[in-house]
Protein backbone atom coordinates (compact mmCIF):
# COMPACT_ATOMS: atom_id res chain seq x y z
CA UNK A 1 0.00 0.00 0.00
CA UNK A 2 2.87 2.62 1.01
CA UNK A 3 4.35 1.98 -2.64
CA UNK A 4 1.03 2.17 -4.21
CA UNK A 5 0.32 5.73 -2.83
CA UNK A 6 3.49 6.82 -3.26
CA UNK A 7 3.69 6.20 -6.78
CA UNK A 8 0.06 7.87 -7.14
CA UNK A 9 1.33 11.08 -5.50
CA UNK A 10 4.36 11.13 -8.08
CA UNK A 11 2.04 11.04 -10.79
CA UNK A 12 0.19 13.31 -9.22
CA UNK A 13 3.45 16.35 -8.88
CA UNK A 14 3.52 15.69 -13.15
CA UNK A 15 0.46 15.36 -13.93
CA UNK A 16 -0.05 19.15 -14.67
CA UNK A 17 3.21 18.54 -17.33
CA UNK A 18 1.61 15.69 -18.61
CA UNK A 19 -1.95 16.23 -19.39
CA UNK A 20 -1.06 20.01 -20.61
CA UNK A 21 1.76 19.51 -22.89
CA UNK A 22 -0.49 21.09 -25.78
CA UNK A 23 -1.36 24.24 -23.85
CA UNK A 24 -0.62 27.49 -25.41
CA UNK A 25 -1.12 29.06 -21.45
CA UNK A 26 2.28 30.06 -20.02
CA UNK A 27 3.37 28.83 -17.04
CA UNK A 28 3.52 30.36 -13.53
CA UNK A 29 5.54 29.33 -10.54
CA UNK A 30 5.05 31.18 -7.33
CA UNK A 31 6.97 31.36 -4.06
CA UNK A 32 6.04 33.13 -1.19
CA UNK A 33 6.21 33.01 2.71
CA UNK A 34 3.15 34.30 5.57
CA UNK A 35 4.51 35.42 8.67
CA UNK A 36 1.50 34.92 10.73
CA UNK A 37 1.32 35.58 14.52
CA UNK A 38 -0.72 32.15 15.21
CA UNK A 39 -1.41 29.03 12.80
CA UNK A 40 -5.19 28.81 12.94
CA UNK A 41 -6.86 26.19 11.00
CA UNK A 42 -10.39 25.89 10.60
CA UNK A 43 -11.06 27.34 14.04
CA UNK A 44 -8.03 25.15 16.09
CA UNK A 45 -4.82 26.37 16.71
CA UNK A 46 -2.32 24.18 16.06
CA UNK A 47 1.21 26.35 16.35
CA UNK A 48 0.68 26.36 20.71
CA UNK A 49 0.73 29.75 21.11
CA UNK A 50 3.55 30.46 18.95
CA UNK A 51 4.24 32.81 15.57
CA UNK A 52 4.56 30.40 12.60
CA UNK A 53 6.46 30.98 9.03
CA UNK A 54 4.57 29.51 6.35
CA UNK A 55 6.69 29.15 2.94
CA UNK A 56 5.15 27.96 -0.06
CA UNK A 57 5.99 26.69 -3.72
CA UNK A 58 3.12 26.69 -6.47
CA UNK A 59 3.07 25.65 -9.69
CA UNK A 60 0.26 26.11 -12.02
CA UNK A 61 -0.61 25.24 -15.95
CA UNK A 62 -3.63 25.60 -17.62
CA UNK A 63 -6.07 24.52 -15.30
CA UNK A 64 -3.75 22.39 -13.15
CA UNK A 65 -2.41 23.70 -10.16
CA UNK A 66 -0.01 21.84 -7.54
CA UNK A 67 1.99 23.16 -4.54
CA UNK A 68 4.23 22.74 -1.12
CA UNK A 69 2.83 24.56 1.69
CA UNK A 70 4.37 24.50 5.50
CA UNK A 71 3.52 25.78 8.80
CA UNK A 72 6.89 25.93 11.20
CA UNK A 73 5.81 27.28 14.89
CA UNK A 74 8.63 29.57 16.42
CA UNK A 75 8.55 27.16 19.43
CA UNK A 76 10.08 23.99 19.58
CA UNK A 77 6.91 22.34 20.45
CA UNK A 78 4.29 23.44 18.47
CA UNK A 79 2.94 21.94 15.16
CA UNK A 80 5.18 21.77 12.08
CA UNK A 81 3.66 20.83 9.09
CA UNK A 82 4.45 19.78 5.31
CA UNK A 83 1.58 19.48 2.87
CA UNK A 84 1.76 18.16 -1.06
CA UNK A 85 -1.23 19.39 -2.96
CA UNK A 86 -2.63 19.16 -6.76
CA UNK A 87 -6.02 21.11 -7.80
CA UNK A 88 -7.72 20.95 -11.02
CA UNK A 89 -10.31 24.03 -11.99
CA UNK A 90 -13.54 21.82 -13.48
CA UNK A 91 -14.44 25.60 -14.38
CA UNK A 92 -13.59 29.09 -13.21
CA UNK A 93 -15.02 29.07 -10.22
CA UNK A 94 -15.54 25.44 -9.10
CA UNK A 95 -11.85 23.80 -8.08
CA UNK A 96 -11.47 19.89 -7.16
CA UNK A 97 -7.87 19.78 -4.99
CA UNK A 98 -6.42 16.59 -3.04
CA UNK A 99 -4.31 17.48 -0.15
CA UNK A 100 -1.26 15.74 1.52
CA UNK A 101 -0.87 16.73 5.63
CA UNK A 102 1.92 15.61 7.16
CA UNK A 103 3.03 16.71 10.90
CA UNK A 104 6.69 15.87 11.34
CA UNK A 105 8.01 16.89 14.60
CA UNK A 106 11.23 17.87 16.07
CA UNK A 107 10.75 16.20 19.08
CA UNK A 108 11.89 12.69 17.95
CA UNK A 109 12.22 10.21 14.07
CA UNK A 110 9.22 10.55 11.92
CA UNK A 111 8.86 8.41 8.81
CA UNK A 112 8.22 10.65 5.86
CA UNK A 113 7.44 7.34 3.03
CA UNK A 114 4.95 5.77 5.57
CA UNK A 115 1.26 5.53 4.30
CA UNK A 116 0.37 2.22 5.96
CA UNK A 117 -3.12 3.20 7.10
CA UNK A 118 -2.59 1.90 10.66
CA UNK A 119 0.83 3.71 11.18
CA UNK A 120 1.22 6.20 8.73
CA UNK A 121 1.47 10.37 9.70
CA UNK A 122 0.12 11.95 6.35
CA UNK A 123 -3.68 13.01 6.04
CA UNK A 124 -5.23 12.34 2.82
CA UNK A 125 -7.94 15.13 2.10
CA UNK A 126 -10.31 15.77 -0.64
CA UNK A 127 -11.63 19.16 -1.22
CA UNK A 128 -14.56 20.60 -3.98
CA UNK A 129 -14.63 24.88 -3.55
CA UNK A 130 -16.47 27.42 -4.97
CA UNK A 131 -15.62 31.12 -5.57
CA UNK A 132 -18.37 32.94 -6.36
CA UNK A 133 -18.12 35.84 -9.13
CA UNK A 134 -18.24 39.62 -9.09
CA UNK A 135 -21.98 39.89 -8.22
CA UNK A 136 -21.94 37.18 -6.11
CA UNK A 137 -19.24 36.68 -4.06
CA UNK A 138 -20.38 33.97 -2.16
CA UNK A 139 -17.43 31.12 -1.48
CA UNK A 140 -18.44 27.43 -0.52
CA UNK A 141 -15.71 24.63 0.35
CA UNK A 142 -16.62 21.11 1.47
CA UNK A 143 -13.32 19.04 2.56
CA UNK A 144 -13.39 15.47 3.95
CA UNK A 145 -10.61 13.69 4.97
CA UNK A 146 -10.67 9.56 3.22
CA UNK A 147 -7.26 8.61 4.07
CA UNK A 148 -4.39 8.29 7.01
CA UNK A 149 -4.23 9.66 10.33
CA UNK A 150 -7.57 10.95 11.03
CA UNK A 151 -9.88 10.42 14.02
CA UNK A 152 -10.83 6.96 14.88
CA UNK A 153 -14.15 5.20 14.67
CA UNK A 154 -14.17 2.59 17.95
CA UNK A 155 -15.94 -0.82 18.52
CA UNK A 156 -18.05 -1.06 21.73
CA UNK A 157 -14.63 -2.92 23.14
CA UNK A 158 -12.44 0.52 22.41
CA UNK A 159 -10.77 -0.95 19.75
CA UNK A 160 -9.95 0.58 16.11
CA UNK A 161 -12.97 0.13 13.73
CA UNK A 162 -11.81 2.79 10.96
CA UNK A 163 -11.48 6.55 10.28
CA UNK A 164 -14.52 9.22 10.48
CA UNK A 165 -14.14 10.48 7.07
CA UNK A 166 -14.29 13.95 9.33
CA UNK A 167 -15.60 16.57 7.24
CA UNK A 168 -15.74 20.64 7.24
CA UNK A 169 -18.02 22.91 5.61
CA UNK A 170 -17.60 26.75 5.20
CA UNK A 171 -19.34 29.14 3.65
CA UNK A 172 -17.99 32.90 2.89
CA UNK A 173 -18.85 36.18 1.70
CA UNK A 174 -16.56 39.05 0.64
CA UNK A 175 -17.73 42.18 1.50
CA UNK A 176 -16.16 45.52 0.24
CA UNK A 177 -14.11 45.97 3.41
CA UNK A 178 -13.39 42.24 5.19
CA UNK A 179 -14.36 38.79 4.20
CA UNK A 180 -16.12 37.07 6.44
CA UNK A 181 -16.76 33.10 7.22
CA UNK A 182 -18.84 30.44 8.74
CA UNK A 183 -17.38 26.77 9.17
CA UNK A 184 -18.85 23.45 10.37
CA UNK A 185 -17.32 20.15 11.51
CA UNK A 186 -20.20 18.12 9.97
CA UNK A 187 -18.97 14.96 11.83
CA UNK A 188 -20.53 13.37 15.10
CA UNK A 189 -18.13 11.45 17.14
CA UNK A 190 -19.93 8.96 19.36
CA UNK A 191 -18.71 10.68 22.75
CA UNK A 192 -20.39 7.39 24.67
CA UNK A 193 -17.72 5.19 22.52
CA UNK A 194 -14.68 7.69 23.76
CA UNK A 195 -14.61 9.15 20.35
CA UNK A 196 -13.26 12.49 19.91
CA UNK A 197 -13.70 14.37 16.75
CA UNK A 198 -10.92 15.93 14.56
CA UNK A 199 -12.48 19.50 14.10
CA UNK A 200 -14.83 19.11 17.35
CA UNK A 201 -16.68 16.70 19.41
CA UNK A 202 -19.73 17.15 18.15
CA UNK A 203 -21.57 18.72 14.54
CA UNK A 204 -21.98 22.23 15.04
CA UNK A 205 -19.98 25.90 14.42
CA UNK A 206 -16.21 25.69 14.90
CA UNK A 207 -14.87 28.49 12.55
CA UNK A 208 -16.27 31.96 13.00
CA UNK A 209 -14.78 35.58 11.93
CA UNK A 210 -13.82 37.93 9.42
CA UNK A 211 -10.75 38.95 7.36
CA UNK A 212 -9.15 41.82 6.41
CA UNK A 213 -6.86 42.73 4.20
CA UNK A 214 -4.88 45.71 3.10
CA UNK A 215 -1.38 46.75 0.71
CA UNK A 216 1.22 48.93 2.32
CA UNK A 217 3.50 51.11 -0.05
CA UNK A 218 6.54 50.39 0.59
CA UNK A 219 8.27 51.84 -2.43
CA UNK A 220 7.07 52.50 -6.05
CA UNK A 221 7.17 49.36 -7.38
CA UNK A 222 6.50 47.15 -4.36
CA UNK A 223 3.29 46.75 -1.59
CA UNK A 224 3.30 44.97 1.88
CA UNK A 225 0.33 42.67 2.17
CA UNK A 226 -0.84 42.67 5.57
CA UNK A 227 -3.84 40.49 7.13
CA UNK A 228 -5.95 40.49 9.89
CA UNK A 229 -8.61 38.20 10.92
CA UNK A 230 -11.35 37.63 13.93
CA UNK A 231 -11.52 34.01 14.36
CA UNK A 232 -14.14 32.57 16.91
CA UNK A 233 -14.24 29.18 17.68
CA UNK A 234 -17.93 29.07 19.60
CA UNK A 235 -17.93 25.13 20.02
CA UNK A 236 -14.64 25.21 21.80
CA UNK A 237 -15.28 28.96 23.06
CA UNK A 238 -12.01 29.90 22.00
CA UNK A 239 -11.06 33.67 20.31
CA UNK A 240 -8.00 34.30 17.79
CA UNK A 241 -6.67 37.68 16.90
CA UNK A 242 -4.50 36.95 14.18
CA UNK A 243 -1.78 39.13 12.18
CA UNK A 244 0.41 38.26 8.80
CA UNK A 245 2.62 39.52 6.54
CA UNK A 246 3.07 38.45 2.95
CA UNK A 247 6.22 38.01 1.14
Amino acid sequence: MTKKITILLSLFLFLPILSNAQDKKDDTLTIGVDLMSRYIFRGTELGRGSPSIQPNLEYTRGKFTAGFWGAYSTNPTGAQEADFYISYAIIEQLTLTLTDYFFPTEEGAYKYFDYDKLTTGHLLEATISYSGTDKLPLNIVFASNFYGSDALRLNKDGTRKNIQYSSYAELGYTFKMFDAFLGFNITDPDEELGETGFYGNSFGVVNLGVTAKRNIKVTKSFDLPLTFSFITNPQAQKVFLVFGISL
